[in-house]
């Protein structure tokens, strides 16, 4: 389990690394061309089931943290399945992952 800890609190959300290192691509790809955006992560169970929803911009501190030493292979189509939704105006959300051999819909 990796964190993503954002701004100078150190607020730290638990994301599954595999998940993470998907939205790490995303992520860093819009902050590199200076594009702000919303980033909403579910709450578990243990912490009332609910959502943060964070602005992210390029001037606010982020780290990527990740709890295992292996990158995992990544799966181009939840990449641009992720990125099309940091695009949209409800913003980046953690979407299940999809097959690699399912095709990609616009």
């Amino acid at each position: 389990m990796g964190k993503l800890i954002y701004g100078a609190s150190s607020r730290e959300f638990d994301i599954d690394d595999r998940a993470l290192a998907h939205l790490r691509v995303v992520i860093i790809n819009k902050l590199r061309r200076s594009e702000s955006f919303a980033l909403t992560l579910e709450h578990g169970v243990d912490r009332g089931s609910g959502r943060t929803t964070l602005w992210l911009h390029e001037s606010i501190p982020l780290q990527f943290v990740f709890s295992g030493n292996r990158r995992p292979a990544l799966n181009r189509f939840w990449v641009e399945e992720l990125a099309l939704s940091a695009g949209s105006t409800h913003g980046l959300h953690v979407l299940p992952e999809p097959s690699e051999t399912a095709p990609f819909e616009t």
